[in-house]
């Protein structure tokens, strides 16, 4: 491994955000999954939820725009909600989706450098009430135009894109690493890092 590769991996794990996650339910295409796929890794989320509860799991992603993405994050799959939320709880404080609701606040007014999970729906019908009941709140985009949203992938983009200002002003991507030593680790070896 060349020391440039050695840097890249290096700067990438030190980057990686061990409290902020995505939670895909029901998505349906696999071009949005890959999709969420290359953003997640682009902010520095490691894991990603996948919760399947009406749809058949996806064999593979968008081959061609995950294969990169795929390798380099830790994808939970599910098939049931109450167990996808209680893996998910047992890391994070909050669980936030996008819904546009009674009680919905805007995007630009959550805190996203606490320990918290976006959840994302299916690209027509968005998050099924089963998975909205445990979640501590829903939030909108801010938007103008005509049509009220988002491709689920712009969506995603948009607000872990807030997730990394927010983590980045309050200095999350600065200094040592945020991940724990034993998931530091396994990431290193598994990418073909040797750290000593």
């Amino acid at each position: 491994m060349t020391p440039e590769r050695i840097a890249r991996i290096t700067n990438v794990l030190d980057r990686r955000q061990p409290d902020l996650t995505v939670i895909m339910e029901n998505v349906h295409d696999p071009h949005n999954i890959s999709a969420v796929m290359r953003t997640c890794d682009a902010v520095g989320i490691q894991e990603l939820y996948i919760l399947n509860t009406v749809i058949s799991r996806h064999e593979k992603f968008g081959k061609k725009s995950s294969a990169s993405a795929a390798g380099w994050l830790t994808i939970h799959d599910f098939d049931n909600t109450e167990a996808c939320i209680k893996a998910v709880r047992s890391k994070y404080n909050k669980i936030y989706a996008t819904h546009l609701g009674e009680q919905a606040h805007s995007l630009y007014d959550l805190d996203l450098t606490q320990p918290v999970a976006l959840v994302f729906g299916n690209e027509h019908s968005g998050v099924t009430e089963e998975c909205l009941k445990h979640c501590d709140g829903n939030f909108i985009i801010p938007q103008v135009g005509m049509i009220k949203s988002l491709n689920i992938s712009v969506a995603c983009a948009v607000t872990v894109y807030e997730a990394y200002r927010q983590r980045a002003k309050a200095g999350f991507y600065e200094g040592s690493s945020r991940l724990g030593e034993g998931q530091r680790a396994e990431l290193a070896a598994k990418w073909g890092l040797l750290e000593g």
